[in-house]
């Protein structure tokens, strides 16, 4: 097979340099499918690699990309033949294990899922690893006891990725969703992917977050951590959940007890990279394909070409990204 186009971080002595290498499949990473890679798509956990915003590379080299669809080229995994369409999520993709930033990608077969009737390659990096992760929190949500009857639910971090797509799928699903955001200029978004509601963030005194704040919201999904995450576990309602995903703003939690005891508040760890099993990867896509997928996912993503791959990632730090750029890798 002649060369291919692949996008590398190298992180040595903690200085990240990262760029388009000609690559061949033997260098790839081991793997029993080969796959050729026709979209990935970029996440906050990308941007942190790509630009060494974060620790995040858990080798000192990797050709980049959380998340990849495609399809294969060969397979010695009787699971896939030559010509199935898979996605691939998680595991270690994109940060130990050679990622989705090629034009061909080498995968362990365990990694790997034929794409649902329904979703195409662009649709399923138009969800990617940020719609697993809100499907997977609504789930969860779900499984303890979330129902649209029980009132309404906050989404923090609403324009990003995970976020656009909890909105949308909530709302799908039948429930009352605030939206929760710093920008104020994207109210019109948020109320056009289904948000009943649009809170803006300075509209909350987070310096003065009382133990029990006025009991509001049935479920919350946050982005954010920090002191965001501490005002809706106080604003729950008795029974409610909380899904915890994401720490743009903060890792801390500065929070009482009050909400858990006096409430019976949940709050649920969401980890989208490690699902225990094969069939519970398997669900969340079948509903991504199914009742949770979003009414109006095109107006959730735009598509970039690989070349331009490196000057996006900024964004992403910056926080200027409104929902999901899925990236068209194949040729």
């Amino acid at each position: 097979m002649e060369k291919f186009k692949a996008f590398r971080i190298h992180d040595e002595g903690g200085k990240t340099q990262a760029g388009f290498v000609e690559c061949s499949l033997d260098e790839l990473d081991p793997g029993e499918v080969v796959v050729r890679v026709s979209h990935s798509t970029i996440n906050y956990k990308d941007a942190l690699a790509a630009t060494g915003k974060g620790r995040i590379l858990l080798r000192p080299t990797c050709i980049g990309g959380i998340d990849l669809a495609g399809t294969v080229v060969s397979s010695s995994d009787p699971r896939f033949s030559p010509g199935h369409e898979v996605l691939a999520t998680g595991y270690t993709l994109g940060v130990k294990h050679d990622g989705g930033y090629s034009e061909y990608a080498r995968i362990p077969a365990d990694w790997l899922h034929l794409l649902r009737p329904g979703l195409t390659a662009w649709d399923a990096m138009a969800l990617g690893t940020a719609g697993f992760t809100a499907a997977l929190a609504i789930m969860r949500m779900e499984h303890n006891g979330l129902a649209p009857k029980n009132g309404p639910v906050i989404v923090s971090g609403a324009t990003g990725g995970v976020g656009s797509v909890a909105v949308s799928v909530l709302a799908k699903l039948g429930y009352s969703v605030v939206a929760l955001t710093g920008k104020e200029a994207e109210r019109e978004y948020l109320l056009g992917i289904g948000a009943r509601e649009v809170k803006l963030r300075s509209s909350l005194d987070l310096k003065k977050i009382r133990p029990l704040e006025k009991a509001v919201y049935a479920g919350a999904v946050d982005n954010l951590g920090g002191e965001v995450l501490a005002w809706m576990c106080s604003s729950m309602s008795f029974g409610g959940t909380v899904a915890s995903i994401g720490l743009a703003a903060s890792p801390s939690l500065n929070t009482t007890v009050m909400p858990f005891i006096l409430r019976g508040v949940s709050l649920l760890g969401i980890n989208s990279s490690d699902v225990p099993t094969r069939e519970q990867r398997e669900e969340v896509w079948r509903r991504l394909a199914t009742d949770m997928r979003p009414p109006k996912l095109a107006s959730l993503a735009r598509t970039i070409p690989f070349a331009e791959l490196p000057s996006a990632f900024e964004d992403f730090i910056a926080g200027r990204i409104r929902g999901r750029v899925v990236v068209a890798i194949g040729r």
